[in-house]
């Protein structure tokens, strides 16, 4: 699972005494076993959808952040934000492209926006960007 490969990067992190890496690994990992507890207490378990779903969360905490940094000026902590977004963007699988997105709309018998939307929460969650996929589907 992708978790194990965040806690042994985590492991790594520490080892090298990296604190950036540790810093932002260490979020990331906390943040998908409080999801996974959660999870767990509605009797469901957690999946690597789950952790992507939370790195994407992250990453875009860490995009705000940056913004924030960047209008005060802070040149170093923007630096700081733009490695940690790098570290943890490794593990996100690659999204679709529009192309791709097109193609499999196509390929739907329904092609109303909830039929649509549906269909990639189904089977492309955590592959696809789900705005992206919403303005194809209106046009």
């Amino acid at each position: 699972m992708l978790i194990n490969e965040l806690e042994k990067a985590n492991i790594e992190a520490l080892k090298n005494k990296d604190k950036t890496a540790r810093a932002v690994l260490s979020v990331v990992i906390n943040k998908y076993r409080v999801n996974a507890i959660e999870l767990k207490a509605q009797g469901k378990e957690a999946t690597d959808n789950d952790l992507v779903r939370v790195i994407n969360k992250v990453v875009k905490e860490l995009d705000e952040e940056k913004a924030g940094y960047e209008k005060l000026g802070r040149v170093e902590d923007v630096k700081n934000i733009e490695s940690q977004k790098a570290i943890i963007e490794k593990y996100l699988p690659k999204l679709m492209s529009e192309d791709e997105i097109r193609k499999v709309i196509a390929s739907l018998e329904d092609k109303s926006m909830p039929s649509v939307m549906k269909h990639f929460k189904a089977n492309y969650d955590g592959k696809v960007d789900m705005s992206l996929v919403s303005k194809i589907a209106r046009e």
